[in-house]
This record gives structure tokens, sequence and C-alpha cells, in this order.
């Protein structure tokens, strides 16, 4: 019997045709990398491949690393498997990686998200035998508003405070959805000020050609309080620090898909959370995983059980696979990585 397509080990989804990893844990000799988010591109392997617009975040938080890129819907071939990347909708760069070993598909999503956001690449449907899903808000009552409505939400939260005399704080995690926001806020409210952890991801992405309004960084000698009704964008860890509480008067919020629980919102002593995620809601998900046509759904790192259970009372072959993989709003929102 030949060896399946992808195997699942201690150190990572494993090919063993091509002899390479999908998001290794731990240190591997060759790594296919989904997108730049700290639990999927990690240090300390050899070699890494990732999509053209992930490997310039990737070089700069990793650093020196062996890295080749490659174009989406780009065929490779490495070793005896067939490898493509295509978009997954969830940050820039990120894509879902297609594996094929004579004539059998398997597609690792990495993290996803199915609605076009105007920003990033727009997620595309990749038809597979086998499909590796995240499942990071697999619960139905994980489902988002319109992109559109929330926006809306958070311009009329920062123009109230701004017409009061207030900074508007928001917290956002700093590859990703701060950008996304960035590109959909009213920059004709007021002046858009930024963390150093935002603005180092801004610049990389501006270079690539990613357009993103003007922003100021605040640096230790800025006079924050001088700008009047300023939007303010930061990870959630810098939040209720004494950076925060130097722009005096103040509103805080947070964007994230966790807001849609009252349990999280109350813990965070935030004024507001807005309710927009990075990743896929319960209908995206099983949207997505319905466009696959795949009988095979593994699914990881999120409501893994809950979800498998479902999957397979309507008729998939659904099973949890255990990763190292957590998520980038569980580290911002919920434990405060910085």
């Amino acid at each position: 019997m030949s060896d399946p397509v992808l195997t699942f080990t201690d150190r990572g989804i494993y090919c063993p045709a091509g002899d390479f990893f999908v998001d290794p844990w731990r240190p591997v000799d060759r790594a296919l990398i989904t997108h730049g988010h700290a639990d999927h591109a990690r240090a300390g392997h050899s070699r890494y491949l990732a999509t053209e617009a992930a490997g310039p975040v990737m070089r700069y938080r990793l650093g020196e690393i062996d890295l080749d890129t490659i174009r989406y819907g780009e065929r490779r071939r490495i070793g005896g498997a067939n490898v493509s990347f295509h978009p997954a909708g969830h940050i820039p760069g990120s894509a879902q990686i297609r594996i094929e070993v004579g004539g059998e598909v398997w597609v690792v999503s990495g993290d996803y998200k199915t609605e076009a956001d105007g920003f990033c690449e727009d997620f595309e449907p990749v038809m597979c035998h086998s499909f590796i899903s995240e499942c990071t808000f697999g619960l139905p009552v994980f489902t988002w508003e319109s992109q559109a409505s929330v926006a809306a939400e958070i311009n009329d939260w920062w123009a109230r405070n701004a017409a009061e005399g207030r900074a508007s704080i928001l917290g956002a995690y700093s590859l990703g959805k701060a950008q996304r926001l960035l590109a959909l806020v009213d920059e004709g409210i007021g002046p858009i000020l930024t963390h150093g952890a935002v603005e180092g991801t801004n610049g990389i992405l501006r270079a690539q050609g990613y357009r993103l309004p003007e922003t100021r960084q605040v640096l230790p000698d800025t006079d924050a309080k001088s700008f009047a009704g300023p939007l303010v964008l930061a990870p959630p860890s810098a939040l209720g620090t004494p950076w925060a509480r130097r722009f005096g008067a103040s509103s805080s919020a947070f964007a994230s898909g966790w807001m849609r629980l009252r349990g999280v919102r109350r813990r965070r002593s935030g004024d507001r959370g807005f309710v927009m995620s990075d990743h896929a809601d319960w209908n995206g998900l099983i949207g997505a995983i319905r466009e696959t046509g795949a009988e095979n759904i593994y699914v990881t790192h999120g409501y893994t059980d809950i979800f498998a259970k479902w999957l397979n009372s309507e008729g998939w072959n659904a099973q949890v696979v255990p990763t190292e993989f957590g998520t980038d709003e569980d580290d911002d929102v919920v434990t405060d990585a910085a």
C-alpha cells in the first residue's frame, strides 16, 4: 500500500512523497507555509516556501531565512508531489496549499475567510478529495455581520468620540486585522495613529502595493494629547497600559470574532466590542467545505469535536486532527499576547 498523501506527525503535517511539511511547529528541513502568523510561520526551519505576497512579512518577522516564493496558482513539483498555493482570504499573502500525489488531491487550508474584504486576496475554493480545515469559530453562534455594517459602527464610534474630545483606541492584531481596519475606516474623521507593532507591518505591506491611509507612529517623544480626536490602532496587549493612557481622555474597543461572546466582552474592560474576524464564521466554514467537494474532512484548531460531530451527521467523513496551531484572535484578544 502506498503512503497517504499527508500524514500527521509530532512535528506537523507531512507529505512523504515530497518530503516536506506544511506549517510545522518543530524545526524541519523543508516547510511550506500558509501565511505569516506566528503559529504557522515559525523560526528554525532549514528551507521555507510561501507565496510572493507572504514573503516580505515572513522575512520581517523571522529575519534571515532561506525563503523561496511562489505565485498563486503556480504548479511546482517537489519530489513526487505537485503543489500549488491558492488564496485563503485570511490576511495578505495567505494561502491554502493544494498537494497532489498520484491523482489524489489534498488541500491544507491554513486559516481562511470566505468573505471578500477588499484588501487581501479573495478566498478561492479548491476542489479536492481530502480537506484539512481550521474551525476556529466552528459553532453556530459565530456568524458575522457584513463588513460594511461593522465598518459603519466603527466609524460612528470614532466620530462620536472625536466630537466629544476623546481618542478612540482600537485593539486589533498587528498583522492582518489592523491593516484591514485601516483600509475600512473613514480617514476624514481625524488623524490615525499607530503602535510600533502595527506600523512596522504597515510599512512592509505598503512597499508591496497594498493601499493604506496615512498613519503616524506613536514614538516615545510623541505628544499624544496634541492630536484632536485620533483613531489609535494598537495590539490589544497595549490597551490599559501606560502607552495607552498617554492619550488622556479616550474610549477603547476591540475588533474580534470573540466579541460575539458576551463573556469575553465582559472580561475585557474596553468600552466597545466590534465583531469582525479574519476567520470564516460557521456558515463560511460549511460553505467552503461544500465547495471543495471533499469526502474526507480533517478539522483542527478550534471547536474541533463539536464541528466534526456535526459534519459526520451531515454525511461527511470527518475527524479531528490535533495540532499545535493557535489562533491570532486567541493570542491578541483572549490571552493578551503581544
